[in-house]
């Protein structure tokens, strides 16, 4: 999995490649905790590029959204598709998940906040 930093004003938009697994799902935990030191207030979690995810990578969603939403930050998690959907879909954590169509609706969701 690879992870890319951008910056849109005061929006940090975080881009997941590969796959969200046991064995790499902390890689995007650890970099979300760093960026919390750093102050970092709003988040975008892009997905539009992870065609897998287990329940290791639901757990890391769930982690950093509980987290950002203690500390009163705002997160939104972009482009979900295809089997990544449906397996947020049969955890029935759509309504506990900020979700976003595109990074260009959460940019929009964040700039009104």
């Amino acid at each position: 999995m690879e992870l890319k930093i951008m910056k849109s004003n005061d929006i940090y938009i975080i881009d997941v490649n590969g796959e969200m697994d046991l064995y790499n799902s902390y890689k995007l935990k650890d970099l979300v905790i760093k960026m919390l030191d750093k102050k970092v207030n709003k988040f975008i979690i892009n997905l539009n590029n992870v065609e897998y995810i287990d329940s290791s990578g639901i757990g890391a969603l769930i982690f950093i959204c509980s987290t950002l939403k203690k500390s009163n930050l705002h997160l939104y998690i972009s482009n979900i598709r295809g089997s990544v959907k449906k397996v947020i879909e049969l955890t029935k954590l759509t309504g506990y998940l900020p979700l976003a169509g595109t990074v260009q609706d959460a940019l929009e969701l964040l700039k009104k906040v």
